[in-house]
Order: structure tokens, then C-alpha cells, then sequence
């Protein structure tokens, strides 16, 4: 019974996340539909390009914190997998790298300048 309860609390709260995000992209559509019929336009947001950036370093540090943390379950599976890494490491790799891929896209945009 818990374990029901723990999965329907989970499938609650991505469909509470899911519908938030939902509603947010409603509501830029409209501003973006009334400001249309008025005759204007959404006004250009001036980046700077760290944005990437930020993400790059957000991403690898939650890479970093789920590889640290996941690579110890490789001990009980010592036998399959060489150096502890399964195939549960890539919950940690996958932002790691893709971290990786914003920082290198930062650091290439800024070269082209």
C-alpha cells in the first residue's frame, strides 16, 4: 500500500509541475495574441549568451552530485560492470556532459565575436 501511495504522490506532482508549466506558455500565447491585435510586438530580450552558461555550470554540478551518488550501487554489481559503472550512471552522465556541450557552445560563441 505505500508503495501505491508513493507512486500516485509522485505521478501527482510531475502532472501538478506538467499543468504549471502548461498554463505559463497559455498565458504568454494570449499576451503575445493581444498584443498582435493591437498592432505590436513582443519586444526583442537583449541576451548576453550566459544563459548557456548558467545552465552549463547548473547542469554539471547536478552531474557531478548524481554520478558521486550513484556510483557506489556499482559495489553490489561488481562482477558485471567494469569500474562500477552501469547502466544506472547515466542519470549522472547525462547532465554531466550535456552541462559539458553548453559551456563548449559559451565558450565557442564568445571566440566567433
Amino acid at each position: 500500500m505505500n508503495t501505491l501511495l508513493i507512486c500516485l504522490a509522485s505521478a501527482a506532482l510531475l502532472l501538478i509541475i506538467l499543468a504549471f508549466i502548461v498554463l505559463l506558455r497559455y498565458i504568454s500565447y494570449r499576451e503575445t495574441r493581444m498584443l498582435a491585435e493591437k498592432g505590436l510586438s513582443r519586444p526583442e530580450r537583449q541576451t548576453d549568451g550566459k544563459e548557456s552558461l548558467r545552465w552549463g555550470i547548473i547542469l554539471i554540478a547536478v552531474g557531478l552530485a548524481l554520478s558521486i551518488g550513484l556510483y557506489p550501487l556499482g559495489s553490489r554489481f561488481r562482477g558485471d560492470y567494469p569500474l562500477g559503472f552501469g547502466p544506472w550512471m547515466l542519470l549522472g552522465l547525462l547532465p554531466l556532459f550535456f552541462g559539458v556541450a553548453l559551456i563548449l557552445i559559451y565558450v565557442l560563441a564568445k571566440r566567433e565575436e
